[in-house]
């Protein structure tokens, strides 16, 4: 195919892959799930599961293999944008008000679930690995599933706290930051599994993990000092900060990427040492445009993700193990949620609202798949039954705090015992949105 036929493909692609998830989550909206949601099961459809299945050709016209790299390149720079954005407004000031709670909440709803994926990984080895483990089972592994059960997707959150009038109350505000917390832990243990997985730069693991130690030291105490210096003792225009910070966090993702990791460790490094405004205030002007950018970009990541679940493709044992991670994925947030919540004097009810909270994983556990599955740690049918996992947990969140709010309601049921920090009273400014979850 010549260099003009790729364009105009790609140009047409991209005219679809807008459009229809766009549309998409415009309905996910309608239905009061977050767009993300919608977004993801239009990524999902014009895949192999749906468009690759009805209308072959159509798909092979649409998306032919030769535009791959191009969408899959646009994909990976929407990730930086988002997760560059998500580390900028990432605000865990709130542990100084309730830091007990906070802590004792996102380690328990970050351990628990981590013990839990574990322990599958460990027991079911012979299928996970006949549905795309790596053979053997390596801790690097055992590490990413477990990861997999742990995550909250702080975006996916902040939206449905929006939606549902959470936002500032105490069990939003608690559940929020303890969301944070549970994100850098997961990371933390994700980048310890990526660099055992991996053999990027013909470097022995200890050393890339030196490397890395070095380099995020350098940018916690350099960049920020030097940024504030370059961008915010001048009066610069907004639009010419914005590209100067956009290309300092892809110049982050390059070398994490580099050092055997995934580009999003780079962005979300590079957003989190961008100095904030007097008070630790976020910048409109530089919220606003990456919220936009994220928001355009980020079908493309959702279509490459798509690309690679193939519904079809689950036998019988692969939807046997869907249900198990999917109920466990569940049952061990909001139970380690609630039970840590409740053993911190939180309320009845505003405890189990933290805990199905923190049972949404949405985007942030995409992007730790296509981290894993890049890195060779899952892929084939057990990546689908993972992504199918995110997806209805994330679906799940909606009727499980109406049903919370109904246990509330019922006639003549005694009054929550705790007045202290379960009443629900506003607690606080929950911090602002985040790209991408609208």
């Amino acid at each position: 195919m010549s260099s003009d036929a790729m364009i105009t493909h790609f140009v047409g692609a991209a005219a679809v892959v807008i459009v229809v998830a766009h549309v998409s989550g415009w309905v996910a909206r309608l239905l009061r799930q977050p767009v993300i949601v919608g977004q993801l099961v239009a990524g999902i459809a014009l895949g192999p599961t749906l468009l690759g299945t009805l209308a072959p050709e159509v798909s092979r016209q649409l998306f032919p293999s030769e535009i791959d790299p191009m969408l899959n390149a646009l994909s990976q720079l929407a990730l930086v944008v988002f997760l560059f954005g998500v580390g900028y407004e990432l605000d865990l000031s709130i542990l100084r008000q309730r830091a007990r709670t906070v802590v004792t909440v996102s380690l328990a709803a970050f351990l628990v679930p981590m013990a839990a994926g574990a322990c599958v990984a460990l027991l079911f080895q012979e299928e996970l690995v006949r549905l795309g483990a790596p053979a053997g089972m390596p801790l690097s592994a055992v590490l990413f599933l477990g990861v997999a059960l742990s995550i909250t997707a702080v975006p996916v959150l902040a939206a449905i706290l929006r939606q549902n009038g959470l936002a500032g109350t105490l069990p939003g505000v608690i559940a929020m930051a303890a969301a944070g917390l549970i994100d850098v832990m997961g990371w933390s243990v994700l980048i310890g599994a990526l660099l055992e997985a991996g053999d990027h730069s013909g470097l022995h693991w200890a050393g890339r993990l030196a490397l890395v130690v070095l380099f995020t030291a350098a940018m916690l105490l350099g960049a920020r000092p030097l940024l504030r210096r370059l961008l915010w003792r001048r009066h610069l225009d907004a639009s010419y900060k914005l590209a100067v910070l956009v290309g300092f966090a892809c110049a982050s993702a390059w070398v994490t990427s580099a050092l055997g990791l995934h580009v999003i460790f780079g962005a979300l490094l590079a957003g989190a040492v961008v100095p904030r405004g007097e008070g630790g205030m976020l910048e409109p002007e530089l919220v606003r445009p990456l919220n936009d950018v994220a928001g355009l970009l980020l079908p493309f990541f959702f279509v490459i993700s798509g690309a690679k679940v193939a519904v079809g493709s689950l036998d019988t044992s692969a939807l046997v193990v869907l249900l198990l991670v999917t109920a466990l994925g569940v049952l061990a947030k909001v139970g380690s949620g609630m039970g840590a919540a409740r053993l911190c004097g939180v309320g009845r009810d505003d405890a189990r609202t933290i805990g199905v909270l923190l049972s949404a994983r949405g985007l942030t556990e995409l992007i730790a798949l296509n981290a894993g599955l890049q890195a060779g740690l899952i892929a084939g049918p057990l990546f689908t039954v993972f992504v199918l996992m995110a997806l209805a947990t994330t679906i799940a969140t909606q009727p499980l705090l109406a049903l919370v709010r109904w246990l509330a309601s019922r006639p003549g049921r005694e009054p929550d015992g705790d007045a202290g920090e379960g009443s629900r009273e506003r607690a606080g400014p929950v911090p602002t949105s985040v790209p991408g979850s609208p």
